[in-house]
């Protein structure tokens, strides 16, 4: 059976990607730029997601937007920002149920949708070759005390550290989301440029999901007469084309004080498996058999037996080839915990994991990647990974290469991932 129906039309200047699905009553929009990250474009990016989603030329406030979405029987058109190995991508999406679903509805509803996110792209709040300030001062104010809570919330912060001191060296150190202290540098001159240089430069995809097989050209005719994207030089997007293996030479080690209860201790593994890699898949059982489930060797050792953690996970970047250790401890076990973390991969290079273990791993990856097919924002992500890796992967060859991975894969994993880094935040009175 085919779980995804991913029709690509090239237009000139970005393509668009339709999904007919009857799983949702909704039909929803991702338009999705991608562009390198760029330290000095980093928090301007960050602060344009914000002013794109609050306002347009049309509707230049808050309110006046909100009730155009309103109008559009509760709309909703929001941003988002994401990492992906050296790419930083900005989302625009919006979600409008299915005419179909409503009665009384008007048979327009999806093509002023459409409109409203063609406008808000090329029509925001802006004159004279700037944004308003008054909006421009507001997603500041916003986009900081987004940037306030992830300081405040230590388990965030943590892993945000960790990436800070594991790949100072690497694009992918910067963060999402910009930095604070140079929002005040930024300008609504300054910011418009930005903006025209991403509409004009970057690669755009827009995804449309939902139920829409009968509707498909009179919904690629709206697009293609609203979204007038200028013709750009195509950039191959793969991202083992740049990628750079890093071989520790030694552990770093990262202690910080700060005054918190709980410790948090994250660890930094370089695998260097990325998509593509014959070995990508078998990164994906060792990563739910090491940490990333809860039969997974952190949680029954670290969490469960010796009770030296309030958590204990791991995840894996498969964009840069990273695994990252998250737990929550007593600042008194540092040494304890980081000891037996190492000894759960010790053991998984000698094969210490039973054949119900690694059935248990792929049943769990799995029911992951259908439970994602379900979500229009998880599906449109696992799709947009076929654009940025250039590796055209449907869900049923995925499912197989879970399914093929061997213990031996597993192990060969194991035995090329090494410890980069260690930070731990702990309390004023840690050493």
């Amino acid at each position: 059976m085919s779980y995804i129906n991913e029709q690509v039309h090239d237009f000139n200047g970005f393509k668009v990607h339709m999904i007919p699905t009857d799983k949702f009553k909704t039909v929803t929009m991702f338009l999705q730029f991608c562009a390198p990250l760029n330290e000095k474009d980093v928090t301007k990016r960050a602060l344009l997601s914000y002013v794109l989603k609050s306002s347009t030329k049309h509707s230049p406030s808050t309110q006046d937007l909100q009730k155009r979405l309103d109008d559009l029987y509760g709309a909703s058109f929001t941003s988002m920002l994401t990492k992906k190995g050296d790419y930083h991508i900005l989302t625009l999406y919006m979600t409008v149920a299915n005419e179909r679903f409503i009665s009384g509805a008007s048979t327009k509803l999806l093509d002023e949708s459409v409109k409203l996110l063609s406008e808000a792209v090329f029509q925001p709040a802006a004159a004279n070759q700037q944004f308003d300030k008054k909006i421009v001062k507001r997603e500041k104010r916003s986009l900081k005390q987004r940037l306030e809570a992830i300081y405040d919330d230590k388990m965030r912060y943590a892993s945000q550290r960790l990436i800070d001191e594991m790949c100072q060296h690497e694009l992918y150190r910067l963060h999402t989301y910009g930095y604070s202290d140079e929002l005040e540098q930024v300008t609504p001159e300054s910011l418009f440029d930005y903006y025209q240089k991403m509409v004009a430069e970057d690669q755009v995809d827009l995804y449309i999901i939902g139920d829409i097989e009968e509707n498909q050209s009179h919904i690629l005719n709206a697009v293609q007469s609203e979204f007038t994207f200028s013709k750009r030089q195509e950039r191959t997007r793969d991202v083992r084309i740049n990628f750079d293996p890093v071989i520790p030479n030694e552990v770093k080690i990262v202690k910080e004080n700060q005054d918190v209860e709980q410790g948090k201790l994250n660890l930094g593994y370089r695998t260097n498996i990325i998509y593509g890699d014959p070995l990508y898949y078998a990164s994906q059982v060792f990563n739910g058999l090491f940490g990333g489930f809860p039969h997974s060797k952190l949680f029954m050792n670290v969490r469960e037996k010796e009770s030296l953690a309030y958590y204990a996970s791991s995840s894996y970047e498969s964009y840069k080839g990273l695994m990252i250790v998250m737990s929550g401890i007593e600042f008194s076990n540092y040494d304890k915990a980081v000891a037996i973390i190492k000894e759960q991969l010790e053991a998984v290079k000698k094969g210490d994991f039973t054949d119900h273990d690694i059935d248990q791993t792929k049943a769990l990856l799995k029911n992951a990647v259908l439970e994602a097919l379900d979500n229009p924002g998880s599906l449109t992500d696992f799709l947009y990974r076929q654009v940025l890796t250039g590796q055209p992967v449907t869900a049923e060859d995925w499912l197989d290469a879970i399914e093929n991975v061997q213990k031996e894969d597993i192990i060969k994993v194991a035995e090329k991932t090494s410890l980069d880094t260690i930070y731990f935040l702990q309390g004023e009175e840690g050493n």
